[in-house]
């Protein structure tokens, strides 16, 4: 898929490159089920200028010429891209000695990773006006032979061009730029002020939760390792400063008795999926606490697989306000006896805005895995080749059970910093060079590994305890 992937985009650079060779495209990020890309003609793009590329996209793929792949220093990779500022950049910042290349039909770029054979492997694409840019449409995962569903994300989209407004803000552009603030050693401001903008942004929604009369509930959703819970902590604390008082309850108290827990596929207990939880028990402890009752929260105990009454009994007062994360807060299944009135629903996460060059986006979902890689050896005491294993089943988790939910939100909040790969990079290598060759996990490993041979390091002792970060370094100022 990723080779596909990588492969439907360079024929896209290049049908740009034949029908606008003045004009810029860039890949800014994953959304609705493909990719959008900006493209700078110097004018609003057409229809009429999308149905040209559709069109050449299309005879570069009857053509079917292969591509031609080419290893060589990178001096001469510098010399090769010398009109293209991005791969430049990049190319002058890193450590490296060699590195590759691909040519087709005269048109040569770069693409992390390996290409299809062929510009004629590539059957099935779309390519859409979406926004003030293009929508370059993939086949779904699980069904090649059709395109993911077109779908409106414009919170999502949102979030996102947010974040380009960030990076804009302190002239970073790509991964090229903030290596070379680290080579000047400027990381520590750029790490002050990109913490400053989420703590503004955390502020924002604070602020909106508090001038909505009525609000009783905050639920905090997200994917693995996105840090929904140093989000839920720090909203916590902007929630204060508005003059409410949060009180926290842990979805993970509301399982079921083990043997009442549903089944996956395989007959193993599906822990991730919503019915795993005693909804209706959940939604009777709401709605007592708020209308002003007492109420005994359960405790599950996960060496028995039994919910036992633990003793904590709340009471909401004047001014309190509850805040719950966990996977499923988005999903209306998990409320369904609970007014939306009453309900501020918060999406939290790693939505990576970087870029390595232009036509290079890093994965959100890479991001998030070097998190856990580092989180779990930690805590978990697991391996990488362990979190690697388990990585496909939490990932078709996530498509079940929380994307399909993410436009629910009321506020979405990007986790995601532009320099905490750089900084995770130092903790994550020796993890991943520890996964044995034998193993199936080998391949993951070694592809993140050349992923990040391309970040310059920055030292963990530049973040802050209160960074979000730190819920995967170690070092926070918060208990978790």
């Amino acid at each position: 898929m990723k080779s596909y992937i990588r492969t439907i985009t360079f024929v896209l650079c290049k049908a740009v490159h034949d029908i606008f060779p003045e004009g810029k495209l860039k890949i800014q990020f994953p959304v609705s089920n493909g990719y959008y890309f900006n493209l700078n003609l110097g004018r609003t793009i057409t229809p009429e200028d999308v149905q040209l590329l559709r069109n050449r996209m299309r005879e570069i793929i009857v053509a079917d010429q292969s591509f031609e792949h080419h290893v060589c220093s990178v001096e001469e990779a510098e010399k090769v891209f010398a009109t293209d500022e991005s791969k430049r950049k990049l190319l002058e910042s890193v450590e490296m000695k060699s590195t590759e290349y691909y040519s087709l039909g005269g048109y040569n770029d770069y693409f992390y990773g390996p290409m299809l054979k062929s510009a004629g492997e590539v059957q099935l694409f779309g390519l859409e006006l979406y926004y003030n840019g293009l929508l370059l449409r993939v086949p779904q995962k699980s069904c090649p032979t059709r395109l993911g569903q077109y779908i409106r994300q414009d919170k999502m989209f949102g979030v996102f061009e947010e974040y380009h407004r960030w990076q804009d803000l302190m002239h970073i552009s790509n991964l090229g730029d903030v290596n070379k603030v680290v080579n000047l050693n400027l990381a520590t401001s750029l790490i002050h002020v990109f913490e400053a903008l989420q703590e503004k942004r955390l502020s924002r929604i604070a602020d909106t939760i508090a001038s909505r009369p009525g609000t009783k509930v905050v639920l905090i959703a997200g994917p693995s390792s996105s840090g929904k819970t140093t989000t839920c902590k720090r909203l916590s604390i902007q929630l204060v400063t508005n003059g409410i008082w949060p009180v926290s309850l842990s979805l993970d108290d509301y399982f079921l008795d083990r043997e009442k827990t549903p089944k996956d596929e395989n007959g193993e207990y599906d822990y991730e999926s919503i019915y795993a939880l005693n909804l209706e028990l959940f939604n009777q402890n709401l709605r007592d606490l708020i209308a002003g009752k007492e109420v005994e929260v359960p405790r599950y105990n996960f060496t028995t697989g039994k919910s036992e009454m633990s003793g904590r009994k709340l009471k909401m007062k004047e001014k309190e306000m509850l805040v719950i994360e966990g996977i499923h807060a988005l999903n209306p299944d998990l409320t369904s006896q609970i007014p939306d009135a009453q309900i501020f629903r918060v999406y939290a996460s790693a939505l990576t805005t970087l870029t390595l060059d232009d036509h290079n986006y890093i994965p959100t979902t890479d991001n998030r895995l070097l998190r856990r890689i580092i989180r779990d050896h930690k805590y978990r005491n697991n391996t990488a080749q362990d979190t690697l294993k388990r990585w496909a089943s939490v990932r078709a988790g996530e498509e079940k059970w929380i994307f399909p939910y993410q436009e629910n939100a009321d506020a979405m909040f990007n986790t995601s910093m532009i320099f905490e790969i750089s900084v995770i990079k130092s903790q994550a290598e020796p993890l991943l060079k520890s996964v044995p060759k034998d193993c199936p996990e080998y391949a993951e490993a070694q592809r993140l590994l050349q992923f990040l041979q391309y970040f310059r390091p920055i030292a963990e002792d530049k973040v802050p305890p209160t960074s979000l970060l730190r819920e995967f370094l170690g070092g926070s100022s918060f208990e978790y």
